[in-house]
């Protein structure tokens, strides 16, 4: 397997646009993640089916966030995504997220070139405020079962916002 930091870049994140791998696809309930030492992807966890992604869980290559791991991403699609599938997507927003006490941030994409929706997601504001809820209720409580009240929602961020982000995360991989 390819080790996605060392053969994708962060793509062009000042105008909008990151490539990214997915993770996990949407649905299901398998805590699958990226071991940057093995360059190999791992199953962490088996979570309960109620708490299966309710999108694409995903990281950028070519960052470091701020709880060490690279900086994911939240794949809004209508199909799940494989794991170690990795698109160009075009960033919409930002979900504010601490976990532990560690800022995690969750950069919100869409596939650069959705023919399904027309390309007509390009901020979070083309989101229904349910499907917003949803997500942020997913990540509120995710971990109630093992570790309850250490996941928070912080609200959601702009384009900029997550750009501004993207930015920091990618100076931070780059020391």
């Amino acid at each position: 397997m390819a080790d996605f930091n060392k053969v994708l870049e962060v793509g062009d994140y000042k105008k909008g646009y990151v490539n990214t791998v997915v993770e996990i696809p949407k649905g299901s309930n398998l805590k699958i993640e990226w071991d940057r030492q093995r360059a190999a992807f791992m199953l962490d966890r088996v979570e309960p089916k109620i708490f299966a992604k309710p999108v694409n869980y995903g990281f950028i290559p070519g960052t470091i966030d701020e709880d060490g791991d690279e900086l994911d991403t939240l794949v809004i699609c209508n199909e799940p995504i494989p794991t170690g599938v990795w698109l160009s997507s075009k960033i919409i927003g930002i979900l504010n997220f601490e976990d532990d006490g560690e800022m995690d941030y969750k950069v919100v994409v869409v596939p650069a070139d959705d023919r399904d929706t027309g390309d007509s997601i390009n901020s979070l504001d083309d989101l229904s405020d349910r499907f917003k809820s949803q997500i942020a209720e997913h990540f509120t409580h995710y971990k109630d079962l093992k570790k309850p009240g250490t996941t928070k929602v912080l609200g959601w961020g702009s384009i900029d916002d997550a750009i501004n982000i993207v930015g920091e995360c990618t100076e931070r991989f780059k020391k």
